[in-house]
């Protein structure tokens, strides 16, 4: 009965959430178009100089920039959360007879179908500047996978600050680390070209896995073990930051 109450509590809410979004495309447009930049800029400027041993510079490319628009899309999950918490809604939410993890919930879930649909326009300008995958059903179905279970682990990361932090430049600015990281990891050139000890952290980093399995189900290589690994990190962080938002939550509501 609890989880019955608490799945209809969060379709309602998410209801909420997904009709601002739809009335301010603009934060969609927003979280997209830095990443396209990023592809245009590498792929038309600096791709004739970058040896990444693939035909295509932009399939090399493409996994990190989906990275990269995970990144960036979260942090307006912690910005809505952030105001929320501050309008005094999460407090009108909280006196209503409802499932009170159902608030967090909503804003996660939102921040899901907000990141898919960014996701999916980033794929649409990559076929358009050539990006070409003979990858079946099955390999995009494992793509999509990754991709949800890492914006889920990011998506509660953003729930921390979008709780914790006091002033809007604050709660936006804990994404920049995380959308830095793909730079220091194989998204972009091929981590034996690096030296010894960035080579070292780009090789043991998470995004590395991540990013190499996306890669290797795209070109219909053997995965190995790099898609175990990072189903690990998503998973392993995903967990961690539930716990520690829930806390959080749990603090600020009592």
């Amino acid at each position: 009965m609890m989880t019955k109450h608490l799945f209809g509590d969060t379709t309602v809410l998410l209801g909420r959430s997904l009709r601002h979004i739809a009335r301010s495309l603009d934060t969609i447009i927003t979280t997209t178009i830095m990443p396209i930049a990023f592809m245009l800029l590498f792929v038309y400027v600096f791709g004739g100089a970058i040896r990444s041993g693939s035909a295509s510079y932009v399939s090399y490319l493409l996994p990190g920039i989906l990275v990269i628009t995970i990144a960036s899309g979260i942090s307006y999950t912690a910005y809505r959360l952030f105001l929320d918490m501050k309008s005094g809604i999460f407090e009108r939410l909280q006196s209503m007879p409802i499932a009170r993890s159902s608030v967090l919930w909503a804003h996660v879930l939102t921040s899901l179908v907000a990141n898919l649909i960014s996701l999916a326009v980033v794929v649409g300008v990559a076929l358009l500047m050539g990006f070409r995958s003979g990858a079946g059903v099955l390999a995009w179905l494992a793509v999509a996978g990754i991709l949800i279970v890492f914006t889920l682990a990011l998506t509660w990361i953003a729930v921390i600050p979008g709780l914790t932090a006091t002033t809007a430049d604050g709660v936006s600015g804990f994404s920049f680390p995380l959308i830095f990281l793909p730079f220091v990891s194989s998204a972009f050139v091929p981590t034996n070209t690096m030296p010894g000890p960035v080579r070292a952290f780009a090789e043991h980093q998470p995004v590395t896995s991540i990013v190499n399995a996306i890669r290797d189900l795209f070109t219909q290589q053997p995965v190995g073990t790099s898609i175990w690994i990072a189903l690990a990190w998503c998973v392993a962080t995903l967990m961690l930051a539930y716990i520690f938002a829930m806390v959080i939550y749990r603090r600020r509501i009592a």
